[in-house]
């Protein structure tokens, strides 16, 4: 529940310190006096947007404390969470607000994001002011009402993880699908590229190798007239090996009158026998080398296919050998995406039935709790002084959305012999209020916010509904901390708790203070809400007895 709460410089409130207990608690004051200052300031620790103009004239920064004690469990569990040392079930959240529009928040002294402090406030404080009326005139926000109502979250949570589920499924096969016709054309080059080079079957370094055999088919009578004659010279008679070995006759000849020949012989020796080598290795490769026409019309024929391939997509051979691996490989790839495509219509069929099924079960419950609803509902509007009320809930099924099948509209007949109609035609600004405080009592029941805050309830109520709201209020704070601000004398007598909010110049500055009240003080303040500034005796007599009435009751 919220201990304490410290504020500084906020609008006209220089300083304030105001401590909570578990009970009903009420702010009362002049119209102006700053009472909804202070439900700014609760909004700007629970992570609510703020504004610079709430920082007080001249100052540099504003800031708000609440001290939060007996936290719940889902409470400390999301601390830990957020790696938030959390001693004897407390926190601390602070919010300053800098004059140049800037905020800071911090969760135990620790910076902290705003975001991080409205996901704490959620489990810690539910407010309720005027505006929030809207959910009742805004048929949007009705089923959710309902669903918090029913407590149960598992349909819901079910359908809802089936359906995001099918949407993702429904985006990937979209975005393919919308890639299919780029696709489709692609395809029809990849395939035409696979198609002609595939004919061509061409082999890595080819090119060269064909290149070199037509040069020697084309060039084979020069080839053979080369080899013949080289070898024709070289083993001819009186030839070089001839004379060679004449050279080698000569010098064995004066060998033994001068022995320094030896090693040249040895060398002559060797060179003769190369030479030889030589000669008949060219006769063999002349012998090789055929002069074949119709071999040397093949290779043209295929040197030239490989050039008008290469011609046709702009590349040289090493690059089409490239061309044709990427485009079976993409092709590949396509096929992998069709059948994708193919999966995915399966999956998606497959999850429509499931997330159609339940959204099915998510209806019949909400049908179920509506009926429930209507009941309790019914219940505190009749003790709210509004017992003709008739309160039913229009539920229609339609397309699926991420909250199910269902639209939820409240109708309601304030009047006996009237159609229930949208709640936005009919009802007044009273009947909103009690309704409102119906929604928020039932609900109350269900959920675990410790803290319950009700901006001006009361408007557009008075007399015995005032009164009764008052009660409610009060049997609320049984089981729940209660903060009010409110007009009306019939709700402030209820509380245990009253603060009044008092505004006066000082410095010739504004300043607004909190005063927390003692018997007498509630006495005058609740007697100057019935009769005005300075009440008669009877007036404080009668606040006298009202507030004993009370007391006494419970």
């Amino acid at each position: 529940m919220l201990q304490e709460l410290y504020i500084e410089n906020l609008a006209v409130i220089e300083k304030a310190c105001i401590s909570f207990g578990q009970a009903f608690h009420v702010f009362t004051g002049e119209t102006g006096a700053g009472k909804s200052i202070l439900i700014h300031g609760i909004q700007a620790v629970l992570g609510q947007r703020v504004s610079k103009d709430w920082v007080r004239t001249g100052c540099d920064k504003a800031s708000v404390t609440a001290l939060f004690t007996d936290l719940s469990d889902e409470v400390m569990d999301l601390l830990a969470e957020m790696a938030i040392e959390c001693d004897e079930r407390q926190v601390t959240l602070t919010r300053e607000i800098r004059a140049d529009g800037g905020s800071i928040g911090r969760i135990n002294g620790r910076t902290a994001s705003v975001s991080a402090l409205r996901e704490i406030g959620m489990l810690l404080i539910s407010i309720h002011g005027q505006h929030d009326n809207q959910i009742l005139l805004s048929p949007e926000h009705h089923l959710q009402v309902l669903d918090e109502f029913g407590g149960d979250p598992s349909y819901l949570e079910a359908y809802q993880k089936s359906f995001r589920q099918l949407q993702s499924i429904a985006r990937e096969l979209g975005k393919l699908k919308k890639e299919e016709a780029y696709r489709r054309q692609r395809s029809v080059l990849l395939q035409k590229q696979i198609d002609e080079i595939g004919a061509l079957n061409p082999k890595p370094g080819e090119e060269d190798e064909l290149e070199n055999a037509l040069i020697q088919a084309e060039n084979a009578e020069r080839i053979i007239a080369g080899l013949s004659g080289a070898a024709g010279i070289l083993a001819a008679e009186e030839g070089v090996a001839d004379q060679l070995e004449g050279a080698m006759r000569l010098i064995t000849e004066i060998e033994d009158v001068y022995p320094d020949t030896e090693e040249l012989m040895h060398r002559l020796r060797a060179t003769v026998i190369e030479v030889k080598d030589i000669a008949e290795e060219l006769s063999s490769l002349a012998e090789d080398v055929n002069i074949d026409e119709e071999k040397a019309q093949r290779l043209r024929a295929r040197y030239h296919a490989i050039s008008v391939v290469k011609k046709q997509f702009f590349c040289d051979f090493e690059e089409l050998l490239v061309l044709y691996e990427t485009a079976q490989n993409e092709m590949d790839s396509m096929q992998d995406e069709n059948d994708r495509i193919a999966e995915l219509e399966a999956k998606k069929a497959e999850l429509l039935t499931d997330v159609t099924e339940k959204a099915h079960a998510l209806s019949n419950y909400r049908e179920e709790t509506a009926e429930h609803f209507v009941e309790r509902v019914s219940e505190e509007l009749r003790f709210l002084d509004m017992p003709n009320v008739l309160l039913t809930v229009q539920q229609e099924k339609g397309k699926l959305t991420i909250q199910g099948m269902d639209s939820v509209t409240f109708l309601i007949s304030a009047n006996k012999g009237e159609i229930p109609k949208p709640i936005s035609k009919i009802a007044s600004g009273g009947e909103l209020s009690r309704i409102m405080l119906a929604l928020k009592s039932v609900i109350a029941d269900r959920d675990r916010i410790p803290t319950l805050i009700f901006d001006e309830i009361d408007t557009g109520v008075s007399g015995k509904a005032a009164q009764k709201i008052g009660i409610k209020l009060r049997e609320i704070s049984r089981s729940r901390q209660v903060l009010c601000v409110t007009h009306l004398s019939q709700i402030a007598v209820m509380a245990d708790t009253q603060f009044m909010i008092e505004k006066h110049d000082e410095n010739d500055r504004t300043v607004t203070q909190v005063h927390l009240l003692d018997f007498e003080g509630r006495v005058q303040e609740i007697a100057r809400i019935m009769g005005g500034e300075n009440p008669s005796e009877l007036m404080l007599e009668n606040a006298r007895e009202e507030l004993k009435r009370v007391k006494e009751e419970t």
